[in-house]
């Protein structure tokens, strides 16, 4: 269990570097990252480093689709790593 929970962090500190990388991105008029890989990152476990960049940086938080899909993304993680994991 110990190595989920340290591959877990290690995950989202990758997914908040993406986000972090999309904000500068987007204020330096560089390539962005698409909405959907943002998305899929915190549906594949990077809910919580999704919701940090998203608070922090203040990054996608006026998108409603990211505003309802990553805390529903979290709620599914949390529950997935309860059922499946933490038994």
């Amino acid at each position: 269990m110990r190595g989920y929970v340290l591959f877990l962090v290690a995950w989202n500190v990758f997914v908040f570097g993406v986000y972090a990388w999309d904000k500068f991105a987007a204020v330096q008029g560089l390539r962005r990252v698409r909405e959907s890989t943002l998305i899929f990152l915190a549906f594949a476990f990077g809910a919580p480093g999704a919701m940090i960049a998203m608070r922090f940086l203040r990054h996608k938080t006026r998108k409603l689709g990211f505003t309802l899909l990553v805390p529903l993304a979290l709620f599914l993680s949390v529950a997935i790593t309860f059922l499946f994991v933490l038994r």
